[in-house]
């Protein structure tokens, strides 16, 4: 089962009746021929022994798509955000996991946007051509959770450098990466009026700081996720990203990006259930006929078919407003919900039309089954998602 299969009108929904965005059919193009090179026993040797899937992201680095959305003036393509959209939907609809390294394709931005000129001068060229890792992502911590203005770990200035205490939770592929975007409080919180205030930025080379541990933590799925430990890391001042104090707008300025990306990995995933599910469908042939002619196994494939086009439309329409400098708030988190609950809907439904094959390894299917299940509560739980559309989009009263 490590061909990739594809519906005969899958790229039907490529260009959707509304133009929200150019069809990139030669970036998806050359993304499946890379993917193709990383079959399902690539993913399933990586996932018996939690290997990370080093030779899969050194390839995506060499082809540039990791630099896709770095200005061309720092190494990078410069495309827009929809075209890196492209190459994670077709990464999760051949098979493999972006997860292993997507991160650095939207961390990237709070230095483009916040950081001096040096800084972007002296970390983008690097991150583009690959030579430096910016996918380690420190925010939650463990008495937090998603209540990122309440967070503890301290930054305290002394001098030319930050002393940094404290501890975060769920900071995936740490042990892979050379920079840490970290969030830390640089006013403790009960000197603050606001929940907002004191909160500050830092880009931590992680290859030259001590004071600093990491325990990786093993998961349902192959994610290399870790916790990290502050004790007295000292940190050069000149990590600071943009000024201090205003770090939380700064996170919630890339937030979008990562709704919107993560998105495009659910369609890509929902994609890969559908395809798969639609052709053993065809093939399997109990009592008289293939399965695919039952109702029972028909209409679940294609209403998840369908609540994957529309969820791919807000996907759409979310990349649109964010390149347009538009308000995408709403549209990009709608659109990481509904990718999620498409994914999973379509994971769910992959699972009951291969019945007890979808259970075994060889298939890929109970793998991609677990890494789907993520994104109903990461990077933002889908409760959250729901709390903020009551809120914002329809003025209910704050829930959280």
């Amino acid at each position: 089962m490590d061909n990739f299969i594809d519906l005969p009108s899958g790229d039907d929904l490529v260009n959707p009746v509304i133009p929200l965005r150019e069809n990139f059919s030669e970036i998806r193009g050359a993304v499946r021929a890379l993917c193709a090179k990383f079959p399902g026993s690539y993913w399933r040797e990586k996932d018996q022994e939690r290997g990370y899937p080093e030779e899969f992201v050194s390839a995506l680095t060499a082809a540039g798509y990791l630099g896709a959305l770095i200005p061309e003036q720092y190494g990078g393509s410069g495309l827009p955000i929809s075209a890196a959209s492209a190459i994670l939907e077709e990464v999760h609809r051949a098979g493999c996991n972006g997860a292993a390294c997507h991160a650095q394709m939207y961390m990237m931005g709070t230095v483009l946007r916040h950081g001096s000129p040096q800084q972007k001068q002296k970390f983008l060229p690097e991150i583009a051509s690959g030579d430096l890792r910016l996918q380690a992502f420190g925010v939650t911590e463990p008495n937090t959770g998603s209540d990122t203005t309440r967070l503890r770990t301290l930054a305290i200035r002394d001098g030319n450098e930050y002393v940094v205490n404290g501890q975060k939770i769920w900071t995936s592929r740490a042990e892979y990466s050379d920079l840490l975007l970290l969030l830390a409080r640089t006013t403790p919180l009960e000197e603050t009026q606001s929940r907002r205030e004191g909160l500050s930025v830092f880009l931590v080379d992680m290859r030259s700081v001590e004071g600093l541990e990491i325990r990786p933590i093993r998961t349902m799925i192959n994610h290399a996720t870790t916790e990290l430990f502050f004790t007295d890391m000292r940190i050069p001042a000149d990590s600071l990203i943009g000024e201090e104090g205003q770090g939380f707008s700064y996170i919630l300025d890339g937030m979008n990006a990562e709704r919107i990306l993560i998105g495009s990995e659910s369609i890509g995933d929902a994609r890969f259930f559908i395809e798969r599910a639609t052709q053993y469908a065809k093939d399997r042939d109990i009592f008289g006929g293939p399965i695919g002619k039952n109702q029972g196994i028909q209409f679940p494939i294609a209403r998840a078919y369908a609540n994957m086009a529309a969820a791919r439309l807000m996907v759409f329409k979310a990349a649109a407003l964010f390149e347009a400098g538009e308000a995408a708030g709403p549209s990009a988190n709608m659109a990481k919900l509904l990718a999620g609950d498409a994914a999973w809907e379509a994971a769910d439904m992959c699972m009951q039309t291969f019945g007890g094959f979808g259970f075994a390894e060889e298939y890929d299917i109970e793998r991609k089954f677990r890494e789907s299940r993520l994104y109903q509560i990461a990077p933002i739980s889908t409760n959250m998602i729901l709390g903020y559309i009551g809120q914002h989009v329809l003025g209910l009263p704050r829930s959280y």
